[in-house]
């Protein structure tokens, strides 16, 4: 009996020791890299979520989702600016990176007539030649998204930022997406210049991201033909970003009404199980919100609706 005993109490130690062992011995989470950003966010949480732009291992600034802690405008905004700000550890996925120099402080955050004005600290000006302009348009484009805001003035140490802070090029106050984001130049005159911005696709750490791009180029037409021309040109625009339209789809109408765009197409819209992928739907409308003042985006294929997508990133298909 006091044998059993014994048995039974050295077996229930030795089980008890090796699940505490096992437990102890999983790998834990990565501190540095638990902040969901990718669109899935608001799909499986049913949370809403903020955009919010980072700076990938090429060089370019990729619209990201970002899971706030705060409601209220003034405290967003200090909570992207702590997010963009460099330091020994960033909460993002790897690939994606935070740009506001290293010891930059917010030193006030003012909202008010639709324009937020931040005012940094003087470590703000320690960028480096290569990245200023990148900086600049990641905080207005990453503030800009949180709505109903038409402009940025930036101050340091209480003076108004008049140009970047190497190059000395002149930056207008108050800021606005008009600056640009990832900015290409195709020009070979100085006639007929348009800005257009297209959202191209960047696959990071195994996560595809939206980039988008604000080409100058000389071209006359309307921006959704340029849009649409330049996404299906080819499979891959660089080596870094993609583009999933297919090269022989056609826009075949389009036209605004009630603050939503129409746009028909032919049947290469579709992929070879005859849907349309959520990132060609996302790639155009992004696009398009960012060169029309619509609300909507809807879809057909030869005059057949097939899907849309609202300007808050809701997309509903056929």
């Amino acid at each position: 009996m006091l044998k059993s005993r014994a048995i039974r109490k050295i077996f229930i130690t030795t089980l008890s020791l090796f699940l505490f062992l096992f437990v102890y011995s999983l790998p834990t989470l990565d501190d540095s890299y638990t902040l969901r950003t990718n669109l899935e966010i608001e799909s499986t949480t049913g949370l809403a979520t903020d955009n919010i732009y980072l700076l990938n291992d090429d060089g370019y600034l990729v619209k990201s989702r970002i899971l706030l802690e705060e409601s209220q405008l003034e405290k967003k905004i200090s909570e992207i600016l702590a997010q963009l700000t460099v330091r020994d550890e960033n909460n993002f996925p790897k690939g994606l990176n935070p740009y506001i120099p290293k010891d930059t402080k917010v030193l006030n955050i003012l909202c008010g007539e639709n324009v937020v004005t931040i005012d940094f600290s003087k470590e703000f000006l320690e960028m480096s030649v290569s990245l200023e302009k990148q900086i600049i348009s990641g905080i207005v484009y990453s503030i800009m998204d949180l709505g109903d805001i038409e402009g940025v003035i930036l101050l340091v140490e209480g003076e108004v930022l008049g140009e970047y802070p190497n190059t000395h090029e002149t930056l207008p106050s108050p800021l606005t997406k008009d600056i640009g984001i990832n900015k290409e130049y195709y020009l070979t005159s100085r006639n007929d210049i348009s800005k257009v911005v297209v959202y191209y696709l960047s696959r990071v750490d195994d996560e595809i991201y939206y980039v988008p791009v604000t080409k100058y180029l000389n071209d006359d037409r309307d921006k959704i033909k340029i849009i649409i021309d330049e996404l299906s040109s080819s499979y891959i625009y660089e080596s870094n970003l993609m583009s999933f339209l297919h090269s022989n789809v056609e826009l075949l109408d389009y036209y605004e009404q009630e603050n939503v765009l129409f746009l028909n197409f032919n049947d290469y819209l579709f992929d070879n199980n005859d849907k349309v992928l959520e990132e060609v739907l996302y790639s155009i409308s992004y696009s398009v919100f960012d060169n029309y003042d619509v609300s909507m985006v809807m879809f057909e294929v030869n005059d057949t609706y097939v899907g849309q997508v609202s300007r808050d990133g809701e997309v509903l298909e056929k």
